[in-house]
């Protein structure tokens, strides 16, 4: 409702309905309007206030700002320019570029837009929300064609994100939707990803099986691979054990192994504690290569052995992992076909940005590696 209202405010600017020095609705009709609570539109207001879209009189009211009147959050074409006299240029935002499977990504997206007759604008967000709105502020100004863009991890998009979306700019978002909010979107099928990868564990006879993950609450990707876990487990008659749920990871300090080949020592006094207290645990499904390369490394300092002891399975793939010590079963996620399908959807929508938005989901693919094993071969602990 808080967006609506801003959004309102846009439209009625837009139509020129409302031009500079225009007087607002009062809040307690806006209040009545829309059925909200007068904090709601205060905070709607507000934050309008701050941007520079309106002002207000002490004891008088709101009013369009004479800069913003009649002038979208996005479309401000410079020079008279139509909008398909913009430069064919796609931006892209991605919150790291080092791993491979980022690259894999960014090469399907460049080559696909160039197929097409469009450029890649590249830019890195770091994983942060202020770098995430400062990059797309500084590509608008560019007067890109479009935007696609991989979030940065949260509870919910970013401001920036969001009026986008409201404003009907073309933009097309990788690897998570937000549940309640219609946006294109292109998304790897972690659903049944977690369920392969679940379900293969239960098939080697596992009924006691972990799941590893950061902080899940607001990121689609993760809740759908935990769904997909949980999902599994009550198809073939297997309990759902909180117990043996943690989804306290800090992907920071998970990472750390990617770069040093060694567990964080925050993370590994975690794990070490989650695997004492369920020592009848013998498998575990984690979210991402970084928890299930830590998860290997501190089972076997711990003198487990892997897979005779502890099966360990994972989502995404890492370069060479086939001469890995020992190969990891996980779940492949296509990057480079998801990004091939992300550029062609934006593109569709820069030729049409009022289409319906469509969400597309990319097949996963479980291979079956060393790092996992059949019950009966377990030895006990």
């Amino acid at each position: 409702m808080y967006k609506q209202i801003q959004q309102y405010v846009l439209d009625e600017m837009k139509k020129q309905n409302w031009k500079a020095d225009h007087k607002l609705p009062s809040e307690s009709e806006l209040s009545a309007l829309f059925r909200v609570s007068r904090l709601t539109v205060k905070n709607a207001l507000d934050d309008f206030i701050e941007q520079g879209f309106i002002y207000r009189i002490q004891g008088k009211g709101s009013y369009i700002s004479p800069h913003y009147a009649g002038e979208s959050f996005v479309f401000r074409d410079v020079s008279g320019q139509e909008r398909h006299e913009r430069p064919k240029l796609v931006a892209c935002l991605l919150p790291t570029a080092f791993s491979t499977r980022m690259l894999n990504l960014l090469n399907g997206i460049e080559e696909e837009l160039a197929r097409l007759g469009f450029r890649l604008l590249f830019c890195k967000t770091n994983g942060s929300r202020d770098m995430e709105k400062k990059v797309i502020e500084e590509v608008l100004k560019l007067q890109v064609a479009g935007v696609i863009i991989y979030p940065v991890e949260g509870d919910a998009y970013s401001e920036e994100v969001l009026r986008l979306t409201l404003d009907h700019f073309p933009l097309v978002v990788i690897d998570r939707y937000l549940r309640g909010l219609d946006l294109n979107c292109v998304v790897s099928d972690n659903f049944l990803g977690a369920r392969s990868a679940v379900e293969h564990l239960i098939q080697l006879g596992h009924s006691c099986i972990g799941f590893l993950s950061p902080p899940h609450r607001g990121v689609s990707s993760i809740e759908d691979r935990l769904a997909g876990y949980e999902s599994a487990l009550a198809d073939h008659g297997v309990p759902v054990e909180h117990r043996l749920r943690d989804s306290h990871l800090v992907m920071g300090d998970v990472n750390c192994i990617m770069h040093t080949g060694r567990c964080d020592d925050e993370v590994k006094k975690g794990l070490q504690t989650f695997l004492k207290k369920n020592s009848d645990m013998t498998a575990i499904f984690a979210v991402n290569t970084g928890i299930g390369l830590n998860v290997i490394q501190v089972a076997e300092e711990m003198g487990l052995r892997i897979p005779e002891q502890l099966s360990v399975v994972f989502f995404d793939d890492y370069e060479l992992s086939g001469f890995s010590r020992i190969p990891p079963t996980c779940v492949v996620q296509h990057e480079y076909e998801l990004g091939k399908i992300a550029a062609g959807l934006i593109v569709s929508v820069i030729e049409d940005p009022m289409q319906e938005r469509r969400k597309m989901e990319v097949p996963t693919e479980l291979i079956v590696r060393q790092s996992t094993a059949p019950r009966s071969r377990q030895i006990s602990k």
